[in-house]
């Protein structure tokens, strides 16, 4: 499923993995958010698709314990926006969900292919507001 943010009902919001934020202001900060669906279209275990303001895609999940994560949907190792279909599980303590295609695992944590060291996704701060 994939959701453009002026068709849902605004909860989560995210923004690009946290660059250093020293020199700008609480209210800069808070401006780099942007809406992207409501929380109860995650569900546990399963991806959504959302589409991005520059016209990307972000890859949105929430585990069985409630965290959320958001990495880029498409994969690198194929170029298809696949990865939000992918499957969910954890190696090591780590969640991380596998590509439905070539089943390249991705952290969701920190978007590190857990099987090729030299490949990573974007990631993305997640929040419910």
């Amino acid at each position: 499923m994939t959701l453009a943010p002026e068709t849902t009902t605004l909860r989560i919001q995210l923004r690009p993995a946290t660059p250093t934020t020293s020199a700008v202001s609480s209210s800069a900060v808070d401006d780099d958010w942007f809406a992207v669906c409501d929380l109860s279209m995650l569900i546990p275990g399963r991806g959504v698709a959302a589409l991005l303001p520059d016209g990307r895609q972000a890859a949105l999940f929430l585990d069985r314990a409630g965290r959320m994560y958001a990495i880029d949907n498409r994969d690198p190792f194929s170029g298809a926006a696949v990865l939000s279909r992918g499957l969910t599980g954890t190696h090591q303590g780590r969640p991380f969900v596998a590509s439905p295609l070539l089943k390249q695992r991705f952290d969701l944590e920190s978007g590190r292919c857990l099987d090729d060291d030299s490949v990573t996704v974007t990631t993305y701060e997640v929040r419910a507001r």
